[in-house]
């Protein structure tokens, strides 16, 4: 991905850190392990369309 040259507006990282955020809460990990197993489960839940979008509503553009 190559990124604009204007500076990206934040929310969309934000907005994908709050989604992250909040499948973790939901998890409720009490230790590391099951910490890393929460986030290794919590990975699928992104589809790659809402990972692009978030990139290119960061600034960034596909190659």
């Amino acid at each position: 991905m190559r990124r604009r040259e204007q500076e990206p507006s934040t929310p969309s990282i934000e907005n994908a850190f709050s989604k992250l955020k909040s499948i973790l809460r939901k998890a409720a990990a009490r230790n590391i392990p099951e910490l890393w197993d929460a986030i290794r489960d919590a990975l699928p839940r992104f589809t790659a369309e809402e990972c692009s979008n978030y990139f290119c509503a960061a600034g960034y553009e596909p190659e």
